[in-house]
């Protein structure tokens, strides 16, 4: 990876920490399950009575903290993975108590949320931007999905500084990272990110395989869904507009957690976007470790994505997934276009596209041209890939989606 990228001097600096005192990050950022829990909750008054149906998170928790410890993370990465344990844990045991304290939280519908699916570079991110622009669409800004319920310590920074830790500060860990991803804490976040403190999602895989620690995507939704429902709660009835790529791989789960969800599935030919996927999936590794295995995220990212693409086609003719609850926008349509093609999956999906709402998205593109924070290159052959092979590979979904190729 230093072959393709240059860390700062100051994250190289924190790293040498290590070598300094023998070459064992553990010891200087120490992650101790216990530790983390009674942390937690001494600082909270105790731990709350309820566990959010989910009796088995603290054993996942701790298999979680497990694996942390048997990766390969340097120091800065240790630094970054114990605060995002120790937040995800006060957040979760906030919610907790939350709902303890009125569970009739969890009755309130989250009802017909729009979530958006598809590889990065298809135009997720900023469909799911200008969907959150919305009058009818609430989506969740970073700040408030790291920090969804009021905090009881007085003293503290408001919420979106504090957010800038999880998300802005990655991109100065690698200033790469902006032109492949706009990570902000007052930009609307993907689920990954809202459901950390559920310890089942996919946010924790992201730095490298957690050895013994497995994902639970039915507790993931679970926690998602009551996550939303404290956000909403007292404010009148809401719809959520969400996102991630992750969903692509999860239609039938998501649908089973959300019987009345819209799927806005983005599509653009396979050669523009899966090598995007590995580059962005090597970088965020090696913000954490200097062990980032380049051809085996490769290979794994292609031939996930590649089966998924192909299987999102296979579940609409199956009948596995509701074929009137998905809404299709494809990427070139969205940048040639972007207000009749909004327009159109709106229509689709019961949502009003007035002339205000189309000139407040004219205005926001206006205001953010496509590499304001630099170029994000990664053609396939860079990655060991080729366009023709990736596309064969995915030779089922462009035919069944019409997705055209592109130059």
């Amino acid at each position: 990876m230093d072959e393709r990228f240059t860390r700062p001097d100051w994250v190289r600096r924190i790293n040498y920490m290590a070598d300094s005192i023998g070459g064992r990050p553990h010891d200087l950022v120490p992650i101790d399950a216990g530790d983390l829990l009674k942390r937690a909750s001494d600082a909270l008054g105790g731990m709350p009575v309820g566990d959010l149906d989910d009796p088995g998170w603290q054993p996942r928790f701790e298999s979680l903290v497990a694996a942390v410890n048997n990766a390969p993370f340097h120091v800065l990465g240790r630094l970054m993975t114990k605060q995002e344990l120790l937040r995800s844990l006060r957040t979760r045991l906030l919610l907790t108590a939350a709902i303890d304290a009125a569970p009739e939280i969890t009755a309130e519908p989250v009802r017909a949320p729009v979530m958006i699916a598809g590889p990065a570079r298809s135009g997720t991110s900023i469909l799911f931007e200008l969907l959150a622009l919305h009058p009818d669409l609430r989506a969740p800004i970073a700040a408030e999905a790291l920090h969804p319920v009021p905090l009881p310590e007085g003293g503290l920074a408001d919420p979106r500084l504090m957010g800038e830790c999880e998300q802005d500060f990655w991109a100065d860990i690698q200033p790469e990272l902006l032109a492949m991803h706009e990570f902000r804490a007052d930009l609307p976040v993907e689920c990954i990110t809202l459901t950390t403190g559920s310890f089942a999602g996919f946010h924790w895989n992201l730095f490298g395989p957690m050895e013994g620690w497995i994902a639970d995507l039915v507790v993931n939704y679970d926690y998602e869904r009551q996550i939303l429902q404290a956000l909403q709660h007292g404010r009148g009835p809401t719809q959520w507009a969400l996102k991630t790529p992750g969903h692509l791989f999860t239609m039938p789960q998501l649908f089973d957690a959300f019987d009345d969800a819209w799927v806005v599935q983005t599509h653009r030919d396979p050669a523009r976007v899966m090598s995007s996927v590995a580059s962005i999936t090597s970088i965020i590794q090696w913000t954490r470790t200097d062990e980032v295995d380049v051809v085996g995220n490769t290979e794994i990212v292609h031939a996930a994505f590649a089966a998924a693409l192909n299987d999102s086609a296979d579940l609409r003719t199956s009948g596995a997934v509701p074929a009137e609850r998905l809404v299709d926008v494809h990427y070139t349509e969205l940048v040639r276009d972007p207000t009749t093609t909004l327009g159109n999956a709106l229509e689709q999906m019961g949502l009003p596209f007035t002339d205000s709402y189309a000139a407040t998205v004219l205005d926001y593109l206006a205001h953010k041209p496509k590499g304001k924070y630099g170029v994000h290159r990664y053609e396939p052959e860079d990655w060991g890939a080729t366009a023709e092979g990736l596309r064969a590979a995915t030779a089922h979904y462009m035919e069944y989606f019409g997705v055209v190729e592109e130059g």
